[in-house]
């Protein structure tokens, strides 16, 4: 790897032919942290990430690619992104073909009821092509970019306003690797992430972790739930009680899911506990009517599963704390879990393939 994270050139290059025309051999170069989405005519998309373009270099990436009918076709972005590919933003709340959003990885991403995908930040390139944390705002719809709201600077501080509050002035903190849901109404909501500021000669980052609360609706940033500092520890309160001083601890990576009643659920991620030590976290958290409840797991970190009989249900069933796991939700909105990065005993740290089923 480089000293700044990136991966050597040693993977495929993407095989960018002719823009916009499906071909067999079109494929693209192999990432990390891409954004992806499926719309309403059952469409694969994928965006960015960081990886390799089409001359065989590592770099952050705003290429964006539709599979259908067995063949890629690349639908925008550059064929050799320079690690500095600028975006270009346009007229905020005017869609434009030209218009693209910066090379970037790890942003958070939406496709709301009407198949409008949406995208948001991630750690990448700003209009001027400086690298940072971003807090742009994108939309996706009809084959063109819309810049919706945020900064088209990197590493631009919160506007946080009145707590349960929308107003255009509003907006979260450049960030990256934060979790989001859409809700019934079509609302997007946004939870944590990090920020981070690359030391002199690629030496270590120092990074900040969030647990602040937003939702987007109708144009406008609220900020709804927990704090505007940073690292702050998780208050638990009452398993199984929701109180409006209940929040997650700041984190990143994860899993999210909503339930038909309207309801945003959040599991683990690697975050700051109950003690605001932190690690890999199995804590479970439900949002409802404007409150957190902590619904199971624990409040300290590193906390090893525990298993049960398989395929049992029982109360005190728990995965172990982790990251990086796959989560869907089945046609009867039944949640599912499997794998990621974390604890099955002890604290040792491996990879997992254990597949969890939430019933509440």
């Amino acid at each position: 790897m480089d000293l700044d994270g990136r991966l050597q050139p040693v993977q495929p290059a993407g095989n960018l032919r002719t823009l916009g025309t499906p071909a067999p051999g079109n494929i693209p170069g192999a990432r990390i942290s891409a954004v992806s989405w499926i719309d309403k005519a059952g469409i694969f998309w994928l965006f960015g990430g960081l990886g390799i373009d089409g001359s065989g270099r590592s770099e952050y990436l705003n290429d964006l690619w539709r599979y259908s009918k067995g063949q890629w076709t690349w639908m925008g972005g550059p064929r050799i992104s320079l690690q500095s590919t600028p975006g270009i933003y346009g007229t905020q709340g005017t869609p434009d073909p030209a218009n693209l959003p910066g090379a970037r990885a790890n942003a958070a991403s939406w496709t709301d009821p009407s198949g409008v995908f949406w995208l948001f930040g991630g750690y990448g390139a700003d209009s001027t092509g400086a690298l940072g944390d971003l807090n742009d705002l994108w939309n996706y719809s009809a084959g063109q970019w819309t810049w919706v709201s945020g900064s088209n600077l990197a590493d631009q501080p919160g506007v946080y306003g009145t707590q349960g509050v929308p107003a255009p002035g509003n907006v979260p903190s450049g960030r990256y690797e934060a979790s989001g849901w859409v809700d019934t109404s079509g609302a997007l909501w946004l939870f944590g992430g990090t920020d981070g500021k690359t030391g002199r000669n690629g030496s270590p980052a120092t990074f900040t972790l969030h647990n602040d609360l937003w939702k987007f609706s109708n144009g406008q940033w609220a900020w709804m739930a927990g704090s505007s500092a940073t690292d702050q520890a998780g208050v638990y309160g009452t398993q199984g009680v929701a109180s409006a001083a209940n929040t997650p601890g700041a984190r990143v990576a994860a899993a999210t899911w909503t339930t038909s009643d309207g309801a945003l659920w959040l599991f683990g991620g690697n975050a700051r506990d109950a003690t605001r030590n932190i690690g890999f976290l199995n804590d479970l958290w439900k949002f409802s009517n404007g409150q957190w409840t902590w619904v199971n797991g624990s409040n300290l970190r590193d906390a090893p599963g525990n298993y049960g009989t398989q395929g049992v249900a029982a109360t005190g069933n728990t995965p172990g704390g982790r990251i990086g796991e796959a989560v869907w939700v089945d046609s009867s909105g039944t949640p599912f879990i499997f794998g990621g990065d974390g604890i099955i005993t002890g604290t040792s740290v491996v990879y997992l393939n254990d597949l969890w089923q939430y019933q509440p």
